[in-house]
C-alpha cells in the first residue's frame, strides 16, 4: 500500500490546449500568467511538447518527493483499476484527437490504466549534460544502457506520434530520435535503411512528413538521407549523440537480425519492444499488452499473429498472455542473434515468470 504523504506546493500536473483562433492556432496553457501563444498548425504537436517540457524542466524534484497526481485528483483520468501502486512516473497524455495534452506525474498502475499515455523517458527530459572540461579527456558512456535508452524512446514515440502511424514509420521515427544532431537534423545511412527493407519504400518518410514530425531536406550525401526533426521536445535528450547513436545501432541489430529480415515491419518493430524490455538476466519479459499495442502503432488483438510470426522464426521462445491481468509474457530464444545486453551490466529489474504456450 502506498503511503501517502503532503501534497508538494506545486503540483506537477500541466495541461495545455490547442485551440482554432482567427489565423490559426493558439496554445493555451492555465500554468502560464500569459497562458495564451499563437502558433501554426504545422508546430502544434512539437509546441504542445516542448511548452510541456519546459514546465516539467523548471520544477525538477528527487522520487521522494514526488507522488501520483493521478490519485490526487480522483484517478478521473482512466478507468478503473486495481489501485494506486508502483513508482512515480512522468506521464504524456494526449486527449481529444491531439487538442489537449497532459503531463504528470503517476503512479505504474495509472500509467497502464490510461489511455493514449505513455511514460516519458528521464533521458528526453534531462537538461542537456555540460561539455568535459578537456578534449583529451576519455569519454565514458552516460546515462543507461542501449537496452533502456531504445526502451524509453518507445514509450515516449507512442504518445508523440499519432495513433495510426505505422510500424515501417515508428521504426523510421525511432533511427532518427536516437542519431539526431544538436540542430535536429539527421542525416541516416542507406546502409541502416536497406537493414530496416525501407530502402525502397517512401511512404513511411511521407507518413511522418504529414505528422509535422519531421521533413525531408535536401544536400544529402550519396550514401544518405537527410531529414529535420520538428519534435522540439527532442533536443531535450541527454546524454551525448555516440551514446544515443549506439542505442540506435541497437535496436539496428533487434530489427533486422536474421530471425526476423524476411518478415514484415510490425513483427521487426515487436521484436525491437520485446528485445528491449526483456530482462538481461533470464530472457524473459513481462508486460503490459496494450503498452506494447501502442509502442507497435497497433491493436492489442492484432498482436497474436506478429508474436506468432516471431516464434515460428524461432526469435521467441514462448509467449502468453495471462489470463487474470491481461500481461503479456514472453520468452526469447537463444543463439536467435538478438542481443538484450548492452555495453555494460544491468541489475536485473526483477524475474517474471516462466512462460509457456
Amino acid at each position: 500500500m502506498r503511503l501517502r504523504t503532503a501534497c508538494p506546493a506545486t503540483p506537477r500536473a500541466w495541461t495545455v490546449e490547442l485551440r482554432s483562433h482567427a489565423g490559426g492556432l493558439v496554445l493555451i496553457c492555465r500554468h502560464c500568467p500569459h497562458g495564451t501563444t499563437p502558433i501554426t498548425a504545422v508546430s502544434a504537436r512539437s509546441a504542445a511538447l516542448a511548452h510541456l517540457a519546459r514546465h516539467v524542466r523548471g520544477d525538477l524534484r528527487p522520487p521522494h518527493l514526488r507522488i501520483c497526481q493521478c490519485h490526487e485528483r480522483g484517478c478521473r483520468w482512466h478507468p478503473r483499476h486495481r489501485g494506486c501502486a508502483g513508482p512515480i512516473r512522468l506521464l504524456l497524455a494526449c486527449e481529444r484527437g491531439g487538442r489537449l495534452w497532459r503531463l504528470t506525474d503517476a503512479c505504474s498502475a495509472c500509467a497502464a490504466a490510461t489511455a493514449r499515455a505513455a511514460v516519458v523517458p528521464d533521458t528526453v527530459l534531462a537538461r542537456a549534460p555540460q561539455p568535459p572540461a578537456t578534449a583529451r579527456q576519455r569519454r565514458h558512456p552516460k546515462g543507461p544502457g542501449e537496452r533502456i535508452r531504445v526502451r524509453e524512446m518507445l514509450s515516449y514515440l507512442a504518445a508523440a506520434l499519432p495513433e495510426n502511424t505505422s510500424a515501417a514509420a515508428r521504426l523510421l521515427a525511432l533511427q532518427c530520435a536516437l542519431r539526431m544532431n544538436t540542430h535536429m537534423r539527421v542525416q541516416l545511412p542507406k546502409g541502416a535503411m536497406r537493414s530496416l527493407r525501407l530502402d525502397t519504400a517512401e511512404g513511411p518518410w511521407r507518413e511522418l512528413e504529414h505528422a509535422r514530425w519531421l521533413r525531408t531536406t535536401p544536400g544529402g550525401a550519396a550514401n544518405e538521407i537527410a531529414a529535420e526533426l520538428l519534435d522540439l521536445t527532442l533536443l531535450g535528450q541527454a546524454p551525448a549523440r555516440p551514446d544515443r547513436r549506439r542505442a540506435a545501432d541497437w535496436a539496428l541489430r533487434a530489427s533486422s537480425s536474421s530471425a526476423v529480415r524476411a518478415i514484415g515491419p510490425l513483427p521487426r518493430l515487436a521484436s525491437v519492444y520485446l528485445a528491449a524490455n526483456t530482462d538481461p538476466e533470464s530472457g524473459t519479459g513481462l508486460g503490459d499488452l496494450e503498452q506494447m499495442a501502442r509502442a507497435c502503432g497497433t491493436r492489442p488483438v492484432e498482436l497474436a499473429s506478429p508474436l506468432d510470426q516471431l516464434a515460428r522464426t524461432g526469435l521467441l521462445g514462448s509467449w502468453q498472455v495471462c489470463p487474470d491481468s491481461g500481461d503479456l509474457q514472453w520468452t526469447l530464444a537463444r543463439g536467435t542473434g538478438i542481443r538484450v545486453d548492452d555495453h555494460r551490466r544491468e541489475a536485473a529489474p526483477g524475474n517474471p515468470r516462466g512462460v509457456g504456450r
